[in-house]
């Protein structure tokens, strides 16, 4: 499994408004300035984590964006799930999807679900607050 460059770079993104957690609010161009990702990509990406719940964008003169809850409160799999959708390492793993050819006889269909769910976990056990600190460190 590999994670798109768009949720590589969403984690970049968050990770960096994570460092400005209890000060001023920051722009979607000062954190592409501070990432190096390229603006539009940034924008993008903070529609994205707005609408997911992950950021707070506050309009006026002292406006900007901010975090919508707490860094230690959001994790890895927020992340992804923002950008992605639900993480599923199968089409067989989603509710509903059926586009399996072999989907009737697959004797591995059961056990996709708890590999799922030991992946989204261990995402989920990484908060944004600790891959802050990693950076800054």
């Amino acid at each position: 499994m590999r994670l798109s460059n768009l949720a590589d770079y969403a984690v970049v993104t968050m990770s960096a408004a994570a460092r400005h957690c209890g000060g001023a609010r920051v722009s979607a161009a000062e954190l592409a300035q501070e990432t190096g990702l390229p603006a539009p990509t940034v924008q993008k990406l903070v529609s994205r984590l707005v609408a997911a719940g992950l950021l707070r964008s506050v309009r006026g003169a002292h406006g900007g964006l901010q975090l919508a809850r707490p860094a230690a409160a959001i994790s890895l799999a927020d992340i992804v799930e923002a950008v992605e959708g639900p993480i599923a390492l199968t089409s067989c793993v989603e509710n509903g999807s059926h586009d399996c050819a072999i989907e009737g006889a697959c004797s591995v269909r059961p056990h996709w679900g708890v590999v799922n769910e030991a992946l989204r976990g261990a995402l989920a056990g990484v908060p944004l607050s600790r891959l802050a600190q990693m950076e800054m460190a």
